[in-house]
């Protein structure tokens, strides 16, 4: 069985994609923080309600949608795959900028980033602490 078609493990797979995503995010503004008019970026916040949106999307087809009709086409973001695909960053100025209008304020950054690592952290241990219980379940009685 695929671990996949468990809801809870596809919520956990989508919580931790977008942590991770996220995080990335989260480096690029750091990366940046030098960079002359530049406003960091931050995904929109996980939500159930929008994981479960995006799933019926993705199994009625979206009416709206593009699609690659040549071989050679980029595919459009909304047939790519991997986690990254499925989150939308949004801008995320500040009331603080730098002279060359740049809006990345490293403290809030990393607490950003801590606030991330934990959250991971936390799905990560439950994750664990799910797959334990199949386990248990899985295993004969007395052995």
């Amino acid at each position: 069985m695929d671990l996949a078609q468990i809801p809870l493990f596809s919520m956990l797979k989508g919580r931790l994609g977008y942590l991770s995503e996220r995080q990335k995010v989260i480096a690029e503004n750091v990366a940046n923080a030098d960079t002359a008019k530049f406003v960091p970026n931050d995904l929109k916040p996980f939500s159930f309600d929008a994981k479960v949106q995006a799933q019926k999307m993705a199994q009625t087809g979206g009416a709206s949608m593009m699609a690659a009709t040549q071989a050679g086409h980029m595919a459009p973001k909304n047939e790519r795959r991997g986690l990254g695909s499925q989150f939308k960053t949004q801008k995320s100025p500040d009331s603080e900028m730098t002279l060359n209008g740049n809006a990345v304020v490293l403290e809030d950054e990393m607490i950003k980033m801590t606030e991330a690592r934990m959250n991971y952290d936390a799905a990560i241990s439950f994750y664990q602490k799910s797959m334990g219980l199949l386990r248990m379940a899985a295993r004969r009685p007395g052995g």
